[in-house]
């Protein structure tokens, strides 16, 4: 393991576009189950009212959607980890390029990276969304507004039908989003793959339009992924404890060369 950590804090150390991917692994330790674990959130409410075709279709759907964004929380008290502030420490440091997240929970830009260098392949919790006018509001501040589980607000400026800024099944992912992260992970040379099990499609994609342009792969998730055989380091451990030893590292080896 040790040599595990000064090996990739060594990669980051000598890579001129890091590109990190993250997915709900790096977010259970800020208390965020994974959608499909055990204790997920599928476990908790109905993914049928998540689709796309029953929200635009059912004001009910739409009221219950209301009641577990008010009386849920879903994410909005979450915390970001020493994952998510090691990553923003690698920004600080200029070793960044980006960051592809397969998360809604907005804990990278909690963190301090600058959203524009956070490419959110499934959106964003944050935001509520006008599907008309395409207005867009700050879930925290409408759920105080509207603090009654019974009914689903809608768009202050036009009457139309509000929906979280997150891709709903049966939706496409972001077009815009999408090509500017593949572009990323085809134009980076290191790509640091943390708390994915890579087989989401499309987001698992972006490890291999890496790893084929010639990028060196590192994977840290707790568990085998769909991608562990393209790895040049693959470390099965928390995302928290494993980032704050390579940013240790990391810190060591860029002091020193500093000084050199």
């Amino acid at each position: 393991m040790e040599a595990k950590i000064n090996k990739v804090a060594q990669m980051i150390a000598a890579s001129k576009r890091l590109v990190i991917f993250t997915g709900a692994g790096i977010s259970t330790e800020s208390g965020i189950p994974d959608f499909r674990g055990p204790d997920g959130l599928w476990t908790k409410v109905d993914p049928e009212d998540f689709t796309i075709d029953r929200f635009l279709a059912s004001g009910e759907t739409r009221t219950k959607v209301w009641y577990y964004l008010v009386e849920g929380g879903l994410m909005t008290n979450s915390q970001p980890n020493r994952a998510h502030l090691a990553i923003a420490e690698l920004e600080k440091m200029n070793k960044l390029s980006s960051i592809i997240t397969q998360n809604i929970d907005n804990l990278h830009q909690r963190a301090g990276n600058d959203p524009k260098k956070v490419h959110e392949l499934h959106g964003n919790m944050e935001w509520l969304v006008c599907l008309d006018c395409r207005e867009r509001y700050d879930l925290e501040q409408m759920r105080k507004k509207h603090p009654s589980p019974d009914r689903f607000p809608v768009c202050e400026k036009c009457g139309g039908i509000l929906k979280p800024g997150v891709v709903f099944f049966g939706e496409t992912l972001p077009q815009v989003t999408l090509m500017k992260a593949t572009r990323e992970a085809q134009e980076c040379d290191l790509l640091l793959v943390i708390g994915s099990s890579l087989v989401v499609y499309p987001a698992a994609y972006m490890p291999l339009y890496a790893k084929r342009a010639g990028a060196n792969i590192v994977i840290i998730n707790m568990g085998d992924t769909g991608h562990d055989d393209i790895a040049d380091v693959l470390i099965n451990a928390p995302a928290g404890e494993t980032m704050a030893r390579i940013m240790e590292k990391l810190r060591s080896i860029m002091s020193v060369n500093g000084k050199s």
